[in-house]
């Protein structure tokens, strides 16, 4: 049997095939097929049910580039590990956005759950490291339901909270000195639309960004409600977040319990709310580890690092 993959996106072709065609070796040892490039195009020959299971992981290699600008090793064997039913279910939860040919799935289990949790629950506490994809996964499954209208408007709030610098310092007006709180927020939407097009939605207020103070005294329908970097919420803050939830509507809370730069001796909202709400039903609560990492592969080693520093 023989199968042509075309390559997509044909400038990641070198991590595709990894450092001396690396990549393309463990597919042709681990599935007994032949792999030969010519110009865009990858020619796969073997037994069917082989160059299926090598079709397969190389859609998975090439949609895994197309949102991370690194392929490891360990990414390849998961994928072609053709009874890993993480994987598979995995690549039933493709979420879909704006972006042309921007398909965006879980890379882990922790991250499989946390898509679960957030489509079955209508408040989602999710909490965990940098680089676990707590934003991005959030802001995903939000862009999906806005493109199936499923909900009309994505609110995104963050807590305007210094951290070694004060606010009042910054150069600009109001707009110009929370913006660079707000920033993540941004970035993760111009991965999943074209700038045009969130440039339209945001003048439309169909998509709001906005610091987490400009929330108060509204009640959001048919919304989905982001609140990134919760761990920096004081408890009065959160509960006014919780109670903007209105009909129709989700909410996702997310942040990292190991960073509040809140000041010393205050309580975090976020830490707070977990504690008195995770067990009522229809609140889910995920919380990311450090192999839910999809960074660069020394992202991980960082935080492991960081973590035994503040345990000795």
């Amino acid at each position: 049997m023989q199968v042509n993959i075309k390559l997509e996106p044909i400038h990641k072709k070198l991590e595709l095939f990894g450092p001396a065609d690396s990549n393309l070796k463990l597919l042709r040892k681990n599935l007994d097929v032949q792999i030969t490039a010519r110009n865009e195009i990858l020619t796969i020959t073997g037994k069917a049910e082989s160059v299926n299971a090598a079709a397969e992981a190389l859609d998975k290699m090439q949609k895994h580039l197309i949102r991370s600008d690194s392929l490891g090793t360990a990414d390849v064997m998961q994928f072609i590990e053709k009874h890993d039913m993480a994987t598979e279910q995995a690549s039933g939860q493709a979420i879909t956005v704006y972006a042309q040919k921007k398909v965006i799935e879980p890379s882990t289990k922790g991250q499989l759950k946390y898509i679960e949790t957030m489509l079955k629950n209508d408040v989602t506490f999710c909490i965990g490291p940098a680089g676990t994809g707590k934003t991005y996964l959030a802001v995903a499954v939000a862009v999906s339901m806005l493109r199936k209208k499923q909900i009309r408007r994505i609110v995104l709030a963050r807590p305007a909270v210094e951290a070694g610098e004060k606010i009042g310092f910054l150069p600009g007006d109001i707009q110009a000195k929370v913006n660079p709180y707000l920033r993540p927020l941004f970035d993760a939407l111009e991965d999943m639309m074209e700038f045009a097009q969130m440039r339209k939605f945001i003048e439309l207020d169909i998509i709001e960004i906005i610091p987490l103070a400009f929330m108060r005294g509204r009640t959001l329908n048919d919304s989905v409600i982001i609140c990134d970097e919760a761990q920096n919420t004081s408890p009065l803050q959160m509960l006014m977040v919780l109670t903007r939830l209105g009909l129709g509507s989700k909410m996702i809370i997310t942040g990292d319990i190991t960073q509040v730069d809140l000041e010393k001796g205050k309580v975090s909202g976020m830490v707070e709310a977990i504690a008195k709400l995770r067990r009522i039903k229809g609140i889910g609560y995920v919380e990311l580890v450090e192999k839910d990492i999809v960074r660069h592969k020394l992202v991980q080693s960082i935080v492991r690092a960081y973590g035994k520093k503040d345990k000795s």
